[in-house]
């Protein structure tokens, strides 16, 4: 099966200026995600798609393909499944039609091969699914049913009906949020035919909330900056 994996990294960036080569740890945020794409198992080529000249040299570096995006679809109004669309399209004029593409944003260095590796053997060992994303716990504190907010009074009330009766943890139901995300995998027919990452089935991949961290801001850096000491520590 052919798997293909795309790094997207334009060169605008809002929260951190150009987020993508900023320093974790020694390293540019991007070789995280080009060191877990390079030690997968199952991903046959690797695309960092991006409009930065200093992006592109960076990968080619590290021995990783780019793909040129056009300024159109690196724009901060662009989307992101139009720019896979683009370079999807491409690559099939060069005879070259993955089953299944992954998109791993460098926005989550602490998503590794190994995770990598099991969202894709999710996927593949699903008959029914053709569509994986990466996903976390939603915090029971956080969920619809313990939020409050304030009437025109100044006065706190639960934002659900019956928001009060749900007092025991164990009563409350199972949420979960993209964890940035982290992986999004597709069969790529699917995702040419619906235009979305969550193709028809769409099957989660949990993953801890210690591996979730998504650098938006300086904040997130030094948390993940911790998280990784941490594991070194341990390992």
């Amino acid at each position: 099966m052919n798997i293909l994996a795309f790094i997207p990294a334009r060169g605008g960036s809002k929260g951190i200026h150009r987020k993508n080569m900023a320093d974790l740890n020694g390293q540019p945020l991007l070789k995280y995600t080009f060191d877990a794409a390079k030690e997968s198992r199952l991903i046959n080529r690797i695309i960092l798609s991006t409009d930065d000249k200093e992006f592109a040299d960076y990968g080619r570096e590290n021995g990783i393909e780019v793909a040129m995006r056009p300024d159109s679809l690196a724009s901060d109004t662009a989307l992101m499944k139009d720019a896979i669309a683009y370079h999807l399209g491409e690559l099939s004029k060069e005879g070259y039609d993955p089953d299944i593409f992954i998109l791993l944003q460098p926005t989550s260095p602490l998503r590794t091969a190994a995770h990598i590796d099991e969202a894709l053997s999710l996927l593949i060992e699903d008959e029914k699914a053709d569509a994986l994303v990466s996903v976390k716990d939603i915090p029971h504190e956080y969920l619809p049913m313990k939020i409050m907010e304030l009437d025109e009074s100044g006065a706190l009330q639960f934002y659900y009906e019956n928001g009060e009766s749900y007092v025991n943890r164990q009563s409350l139901p199972h949420f979960y949020a993209r964890n940035g995300a982290a992986i999004y995998a597709v069969y790529s027919r699917v995702f040419l035919e619906k235009g979305s990452f969550y193709g028809t089935r769409c099957i989660p991949y949990l993953m801890k909330e210690e591996d979730s961290v998504d650098i938006d801001t300086e904040f997130d850096l030094f948390v993940a900056s911790c998280l990784l000491n941490y594991k070194n520590r341990l390992n």
